[in-house]
């Protein structure tokens, strides 16, 4: 495997210098972190490969590592390796929430993946969309992405009646907001969000890339077009450490 480290640093190590060599190993990582010589959720080598470079043993990088995850550099994944760490995204929720503009608006390009898509009747989520309990309903999957890092993973229900090839029309503009103008929807507001930490399934915490473990943060919501009527309800799962949640007190 090609290191992703540059070479001149495993020679920079002084023995007996009267700073500890894992300290040493650790600053000299966090140096290239901060330089952003290596792509921020980047894996690191492995303890065994660090430590045969720095000629060390697995300990003295499992201390260095430590520090640099305390620090907040890195995170350490069990079973998968020590990733660089992405800086979290400030994610507004407000009366417009709009996925590809709380993105650019940090300098971001976003856009939004559909993973597949189900026809379906569920009495209550019918019941949010003021459809009757039987009615034809789309679960659109999706992934939100920060560029190429999945920041959520979300199931969106429409009126299938209403919206019948929405999944198709996402697929190809990868913004929500471009497909319901598709429809002649121009605009649409957020009816109400409510938040929860959750542990996330295994599948979404592989699609988030991280351990099951870790908590989440749950979106539930509901958006609604310009003459109040239910339009989406939604279901969305951000990274912990990704996203930091935002509630935006707008009333335009």
């Amino acid at each position: 495997m090609k290191l992703p480290l540059p070479e001149r640093i495993f020679n920079m190590v002084e023995r007996g210098s009267g700073v500890a060599v894992w300290r040493q190993i650790g600053e000299l990582l966090a140096e290239d972190i901060r330089k952003k010589l290596y792509a921020p959720g980047e894996r690191l080598p492995t303890e065994p490969e660090l430590a045969a470079k720095f000629s060390v043993n697995r300990h003295t990088i499992r201390r260095a590592m430590s520090e640099l995850e305390q620090g907040g550099l890195v995170r350490i994944e069990q079973g998968r390796g020590t990733f660089v760490q992405e800086h979290a995204i400030d994610y507004a929720i407000g009366r417009r929430t709009r996925f590809s503009e709380n993105l650019l608006n940090q300098g971001v390009l976003g856009h939004i993946e559909v993973m597949g898509c189900q026809s379906l009747r569920a009495a209550d989520i019918a019941r949010h969309l003021e459809l009757a309990r039987t009615a034809p309903l789309l679960r659109v999957q999706s992934l939100g992405k920060a560029e190429n890092r999945c920041i959520d993973v979300s199931d969106h229900y429409i009126d299938e009646n209403r919206f019948p090839d929405f999944a198709d029309q996402l697929r190809t503009l990868r913004s929500i907001s471009r497909a319901y103008a598709h429809y002649g929807v121009t605009d649409y507001t957020r009816k109400w969000s409510r938040i929860t930490a959750i542990l996330p399934s295994a599948e979404v915490a592989r699609l988030l890339s991280q351990p099951k473990t870790r908590p989440i943060l749950q979106v539930e919501s509901l958006n609604v077009d310009s003459d109040g009527t239910p339009l989406q309800y939604s279901l969305t799962r951000f990274g912990g450490d990704s996203v930091q949640l935002v509630i935006a007190n707008d009333t335009a």
